[in-house]
């Protein structure tokens, strides 16, 4: 991947220096700050460098909408953190942003973050007008009813019930992997993909959604919270649908495999066309992780 990794710290820097750039509220621009900074793994960023890069396009060009994507994921977590949702204490290590800030302030940072993420993409003169847009259309259709929002919602219906295997990925489709699909939708708008190359390398990136989400899945029940950041046990104790509940834990590890393979298997067809390593990086960064 090259140093797709050091593009993680631009963008982050790029997310604060756009917030700290019209401060009107001190509260907000510290508890946005605050998710910020908490230490995120950055993998939706490095995955659309990582694109970027198989595209053979030039990595700078991606920095506002890696941004935008980051700042959604955030604003997601901080929303999700709440009382009224997971009502979790502990994220990436430390205390969530409602413990820290109040509930009040917390939603609000959530709802500065997604707003603002549009602003970063606007503001972006490097990028024509058309890039632009559909940048703003990708992504705000990845984060809304058209994927996230409705996956959440769906994910909370499903709450101490049981679902089919069908039923699990349709949530995750939308509630995790929108979001991951969108870095490398991003990535093929930036860099004007061929539409057969962005048809397949979409299809990746919804395998590698379900996968991730799988992943975590484990990680709640095997994880290290020193590592994962996070208490280990929280969705079974919120009666949450998961792959480990409906399938058991080596069910959900024989079905992370499926999905690994299946994603090598899409990455093979492409090996002609792109410089298709980095993304092999990342699937088995997505299935190998701890945290």
């Amino acid at each position: 991947m090259r140093n797709n990794t050091a593009y993680i710290n631009k963008v982050k820097a790029h997310i604060l220096s756009h917030l700290n750039s019209f401060q009107h509220s001190a509260t907000i621009y510290e508890a946005s700050k605050y998710s910020i900074e908490a230490g995120g793994k950055g993998l939706r960023p490095l995955l659309l460098f990582t694109a970027l890069d198989a595209l053979g396009t030039d990595l700078d060009q991606g920095i506002s909408a890696a941004s935008a994507i980051e700042m959604i994921h955030t604003y997601s977590l901080i929303h999700d953190d709440l009382p009224a949702m997971d009502n979790d204490e502990l994220r990436r290590g430390k205390p969530t942003n409602h413990i820290v800030f109040g509930e009040a302030a917390a939603i609000l940072a959530g709802d500065n973050l997604l707003n603002e993420s549009f602003n970063v993409i606007a503001k972006d003169q490097s990028l024509s007008a058309e890039v632009r847009i559909e940048l703003v259309e990708t992504i705000s259709d990845a984060a809304g009813q058209s994927g996230m929002i409705s996956g959440q919602m769906l994910d909370i219906e499903a709450e101490m019930k049981t679902a089919s295997l069908d039923e699990l990925e349709t949530i995750h489709t939308f509630k995790t992997g929108a979001l991951i699909k969108a870095p490398v939708t991003a990535a093929c708008i930036i860099a004007g993909a061929d539409e057969d190359i962005q048809s397949e390398l979409e299809r990746f990136s919804e395998v590698i959604g379900v996968l991730f989400q799988i992943k975590d899945d484990i990680l709640d029940l095997e994880g290290n919270p020193e590592l994962t950041g996070k208490n280990t046990g929280s969705d079974e104790k919120k009666g949450k649908v998961t792959y480990v509940s409906e399938l058991g834990i080596d069910g959900a590890k024989q079905a992370l495999r499926k999905k690994e393979e299946e994603a090598y298997s899409i990455l093979n067809k492409l090996d002609d066309s792109i410089a298709v390593s980095g993304l092999r990086e990342i699937v088995q960064m997505f299935a190998q992780r701890d945290q």
